[in-house]
């Protein structure tokens, strides 16, 4: 079964210093059609004020990405992890027994936009985690996040895939899956073409009871996350 869900129709906030739009409920918005799907919990897409950001909150139990789509992250943790997460790259923190941290705007003068994904953990209360890597601009499908950190990946606690999707114009890349697992895909930059489907930028498409798809670029270029989930 293949079910769409178009950008318009996500939930919104908006306050002085951070816009944000919910792929699936979170903070005040509510739909109980959209309370995940499989293990993934949330997708955020955040814009951040310049000098702003969301100050010292603790976490539990769950695997946080990460992506930054333009600006640069300025992050602090209990763990003691003071870093910097610039456009481009991927950040998990597996908050585990329990995290505090802190996200800011590394920019005075520009605003930061960043995708924050959930994903719930198969194994709770072990040791917290933080993970951060560049993956570069690799056309194709780039392994992220695994739960066995293959092809240099990032070690997520989850049986789960996270995959950047990049595509020039006219380019195509093709997924397999394995029995019984779902799918779910978040346009960043598109038209994609996926399942007979035209996604564009903050579309959805989530797969269940598919073995295979093929992710198509029609005449511009593509940046898509895709998950490969239980």
């Amino acid at each position: 079964m293949i079910e769409t869900f178009r950008s318009h129709q996500r939930g919104r906030s908006a306050f002085s210093w951070l816009r944000s739009q919910h792929s699936f409920s979170f903070g005040d918005y509510h739909d109980s059609r959209r309370m995940g799907f499989s293990a993934l919990r949330v997708i955020n897409d955040d814009e951040v004020a310049a000098g702003a950001g969301f100050d010292t909150h603790r976490h539990r139990n769950m695997e946080i990405i990460s992506y930054v789509l333009s600006g640069e992250i300025r992050h602090r943790d209990s763990e003691g992890n003071v870093e910097r997460l610039p456009a481009g790259e991927f950040q998990l923190m597996s908050a585990g027994s329990g995290i505090s941290h802190s996200e800011y705007n590394g920019s005075s003068a520009d605003p930061l936009r960043f995708l924050q994904v959930w994903i719930e953990p198969n194994v709770r209360d072990e040791q917290p985690g933080y993970q951060q890597k560049d993956f570069g601009l690799e056309p194709g499908l780039t392994l992220v996040a695994s739960p066995d950190g293959s092809d240099s990946s990032l070690t997520i606690r989850q049986d789960a895939r996270l995959y950047q999707l990049l595509l020039g114009p006219g380019d195509s890349a093709p997924l397999s899956l394995d029995a019984g697992r779902k799918l779910y895909v978040h346009v960043v930059d598109g038209p994609l073409e996926a399942a007979n489907e035209v996604l564009k930028a903050g579309d959805g498409l989530q797969a269940s009871e598919v073995e295979a798809m093929v992710f198509r670029a029609q005449d511009a270029s593509v940046r898509a996350l895709v998950f490969d989930l239980p």
